[in-house]
């Protein structure tokens, strides 16, 4: 009981964060299908992506969604545990079965019986862990560290990863057993920057509740900087941009958000390529916003108005399609008839 409290108090923990997937592009919509089709299953899932895509946040939709939800989602990240603690994490031990042991201890498969375990960045595993944990998928059961009993549990197994576990077992540092079965219903969530407007969708959101919990009141976003968003590549993805909107937030000034302050790159980096010498005026935000719209324009009609596709404007441009139909949208870009 002292065990499985503590492992809740982590939950509560994780619970009081962003805990929600937000957007409606067809990039997520595509995940949301998935979520749907999986969960009432109790088929292993494999979730991948780049870091701060939201995995946790999927494992978490399937778990709530499965016939397994009355029971705990229990979450351990293999790449944050010594090596030579990850064994108890995982299975538990038997009292002085090393060093420090000095109580027996249940394992998170254990407290994860009849629900979900969630074996985040699963590619760090030790290669002699991955025999173990290919036991407990096959036969659903394990010995804990120092004991010569078997234990047999029931638990999901949901893995994530953001590295390319198909190429780390052609390296020998992944079991290719392990990784098929694992791999039995993959989901592949989208980097940010793929999004399109999610991306302002998900800002709102973010600003909502920082603004509540540490109770200021700010304006919603204007115009220009929905552009800035939508301009940023978002390397760390949703994480990123929480990170980026709680500072807006709290630098908020009179109410307006500080995203100057925040997010620099993506106001000063496109002006800064617009000046020619030190002679020339700096131009403002809304004259940019006017010279990017010019431009899409003239991309545009160089492609007769197609957006996707090799011929189309995106394409031209450089930029995913999803993201110029947001330009589109925020810089009020329509076709004449």
């Amino acid at each position: 009981l002292s065990d499985e409290t503590q492992y809740l108090k982590e939950e509560i923990q994780e619970l009081s964060n962003f805990g929600q997937i937000v957007g409606d592009s067809e990039a997520i919509k595509r995940v949301f299908d998935d979520i749907n089709q999986v969960s009432k299953t109790n088929a292993t899932v494999l979730i991948l992506g780049e870091t701060g895509t939201g995995k946790e946040l999927v494992a978490r939709a399937i778990h709530s969604n499965s016939t397994r939800n009355e029971y705990p989602l229990i979450k351990i990240n293999c790449g944050a545990i010594p090596t030579n603690l990850i064994e108890s994490e995982l299975f538990g031990h038997e009292k002085g079965a090393f060093t420090g042991a000095t109580s027996k201890r249940e394992g998170r498969f254990k407290l994860a019986d009849r629900g979900t375990i969630f074996l985040d960045e699963v590619g760090e595993l030790p290669l002699d862990l991955q025999t173990k944990l290919l036991r407990v998928l096959q036969e659903g059961e394990f010995e804990p560290v120092g004991s010569s009993q078997t234990v047999k549990v029931d638990a999901r197994v949901i893995a994530a990863t953001n590295v390319d576990l198909h190429s780390a077992t052609e390296k020998g540092t992944f079991r290719t057993d392990l990784y098929y079965r694992l791999n039995v219903f993959p989901i592949t969530l989208p980097p940010l920057r793929e999004r399109g407007d999610d991306i302002v969708q998900l800002a709102e959101v973010f600003s909502y509740k920082v603004s509540n919990k540490i109770g200021v009141s700010v304006k919603p976003f204007n115009e220009g900087q929905k552009m800035a968003l939508l301009q940023h590549d978002w390397p760390g993805n949703v994480r990123e941009l929480q990170n980026v909107i709680e500072l807006a937030v709290i630098t908020a000034k009179d109410g307006h958000l500080n995203l100057e302050r925040a997010l620099p790159s993506a106001i000063s980096k496109r002006a800064d390529s617009k000046v020619q010498s030190s002679e020339q005026a700096l131009q403002t935000f809304e004259q940019l916003q006017e010279n990017e719209k010019e431009n899409i324009i003239r991309a545009l009609n160089k492609a007769n108005w197609r957006i996707y596709g090799e011929k189309g404007a995106a394409k031209l441009l450089g930029i995913p399609p999803t993201t110029l139909s947001s330009k589109m949208k925020a810089l009020d870009i329509k076709k004449h008839k």
